[in-house]
C-alpha cells in the first residue's frame, strides 16, 4: 500500500445449489406367525405303557409354515431320572431346517365334557426370551414332566384307554410389506359419463346421423369400437370419408336409445 492508495479487494461468493428433494420412500417389516393345528389320538394307552423309558409313540408328520412337524409321546417318560413317574410330550422338527423359530401349544384334552383341558402354551403371553428356536432336524420342544402318570390314569383325560393331544405350531416369519403404505385406491370407472359429455357437447364429432330429419352428431372411432354394426358401416363401406349417414327405418328417440345408448355415447 503506497501513497494512501487502497488495493482492490475481491470478494468471492460461494453459491450453494441444492439438489431437488427425492420423493420419500418407506417400508414396513412385518413379523407374524403362520399357524397350523394337528390332533394326535393315542388309542390303547395301557398297551403302550411299559414300553420303556425314552421309548416313544410318534404322530404322523404335519406341515406348518413350510416345515414338517411331529408329536412324540413317551408313556414311560423321556427322563431316566424320573423312573416312569411322568409321561413326556414333545414337538419335533421333522424336516430339514436351521434356526426355525416357532411358538407351540400342547393341549391334553379333557374327555368328560367339562372343558378342563391341560394346556401348555406360548401363545397369548409374553415370552422373555422370544419364540423357541429349533436348531436342526430332530430338535424338540416339550415337557419331560408333562403329566404325572398315576394321576393321568385316574383322570378324565384318559377315556376308553384313549388320550387326545392337540398341538398348535406357529412358525415365525418376517417380510417387508410396502403395499399397506403405498396402496393406490383405483377409482370407479366414469368412462360412461365422459362419453355422455362428449356426445352432449359434440366436441370433435366427425359424423352425423340423419334420422327422420333429426340430426345426431357423433364420433366414428367410439361408435366403431363399441359396435361391429357401426364399424362395418363406417369403415368397411365404399366411402370411408362420409360425414353423414341417413337412417330411414327408425324413429329418432328409438335410434338414440338403442344405438348411442348401447355404444356408451349417451
Amino acid at each position: 500500500m503506497t501513497n494512501g492508495a487502497t488495493s482492490p479487494v475481491t470478494v468471492a461468493t460461494l453459491k450453494v445449489e441444492h439438489s431437488p428433494l427425492l420423493s420419500p420412500t418407506s417400508s414396513q417389516s412385518v413379523t407374524e406367525t403362520v399357524n397350523g393345528f394337528h390332533r394326535f389320538v393315542i388309542q390303547g394307552y395301557s398297551l403302550a405303557k411299559g414300553m420303556g423309558i425314552g421309548k416313544h409313540i410318534v404322530s404322523d408328520n404335519f406341515t406348518v409354515g413350510g416345515y414338517r412337524w411331529a408329536i412324540y409321546f413317551y408313556p414311560d417318560g423321556k427322563n431316566p431320572e424320573d423312573s416312569s413317574t411322568y409321561v413326556s410330550v414333545f414337538i419335533a422338527l421333522a424336516s430339514e431346517g436351521t434356526d426355525v423359530r416357532a411358538l407351540f401349544e400342547l393341549t391334553l384334552m379333557d374327555q368328560s365334557g367339562k372343558g378342563k383341558h391341560k394346556v401348555h402354551s406360548h401363545f397369548d403371553r409374553s415370552l422373555e426370551s422370544g419364540p423357541y428356536t429349533l436348531k436342526y432336524r430332530g430338535s424338540m420342544w416339550g415337557y419331560k414332566r408333562f403329566f404325572r402318570r398315576a394321576l393321568l390314569e385316574t383322570s378324565d383325560y384318559l377315556k376308553d384307554d384313549c388320550l387326545i393331544i392337540n398341538c398348535t405350531v406357529g412358525v415365525v416369519v418376517s417380510a417387508i410389506d410396502c403395499s399397506r403404505l403405498h396402496s393406490i385406491q383405483v377409482p370407479v370407472s366414469d368412462i360412461g359419463a365422459h362419453f355422455g359429455m362428449l356426445l352432449e357437447n359434440m366436441e370433435g364429432s366427425d359424423i352425423t346421423f340423419d334420422v327422420a330429419g333429426e340430426k345426431f352428431r357423433s364420433h366414428k372411432l367410439v361408435l366403431a369400437a363399441r359396435s361391429p354394426v357401426f364399424r362395418t358401416e363406417i369403415f368397411d363401406g365404399v366411402d370411408e370419408q362420409k360425414k353423414e349417414m341417413v337412417i330411414t327405418d327408425l324413429e329418432p328417440r328409438v335410434f338414440k336409445r338403442h344405438s348411442f345408448g348401447r355404444c356408451g355415447e349417451c
